[in-house]
């Protein structure tokens, strides 16, 4: 079976320049339980580059197996508050481990000569998830050190796994400007 994985460039998520075509994705909310973290930093849309977009995270890395209950994967950078609040979760013993969660990921199509988003909730929904568990530790974790790779603003490295709530959702998946599938991400439970 196909796997949606895409590694992301930091750099440009942080540094868009129009001459540098690499994937680039973000999150632009993220609630977890009853946690909201802040999209307090500032990045430009690369479908729109003159308009700024506030971010929670600056994707390093996208993954998802496609299939209808399989997690959404996430990695790349936070800021300094948001790491403290993930950090603060990851202490806590979490009862309401449910998030809420918007995001994008975008690649450059050579053959229309722009960006387009290869992976989004669709109609750009936010998505309802449970934080995916490894064995006993749930996925989520801020590093501790500053990330060298961008150095102002201090971002720290973060990562994700979200599984679906019982509902069914949809999430689109394109490999070009104009060639896309809507795929389902969760089964709806009922009573």
């Amino acid at each position: 079976m196909a796997t949606f994985s895409k590694s992301l460039d930091i750099y440009q998520g942080y540094n868009y320049k129009k001459d540098v075509q690499t994937p680039v994705g973000f999150i632009t909310a993220l609630k977890i339980g009853d946690v909201t973290l802040k999209a307090d930093q500032t990045c430009k849309d690369p479908m729109a580059p003159e308009t700024d977009l506030a971010v929670v995270a600056v994707l390093s890395g996208s993954m998802w197996e496609l299939g209808v209950t399989d997690a959404h994967y996430f990695t790349g950078q936070i800021s300094v508050y948001n790491k403290q609040q993930v950090q603060l979760l990851t202490y806590k013993d979490l009862t309401k481990v449910d998030c809420e969660y918007t995001f994008s990921v975008y690649e450059y199509d050579p053959i229309e000569k722009k960006y387009f988003k290869c992976l989004l909730p669709t109609d750009d929904a936010t998505l309802k998830g449970i934080l995916e568990k490894n064995g006993r530790d749930l996925n989520l974790s801020a590093a501790d050190d500053a990330s060298p790779e961008v150095q102002s603003p201090e971002n720290y490295a973060f990562q994700i796994g979200i599984k679906p709530q019982p509902s069914a959702q949809t999430v689109t998946v394109a490999v070009s400007f104009s060639d896309k599938v809507v795929k389902s991400w969760g089964l709806t439970v009922t009573k």
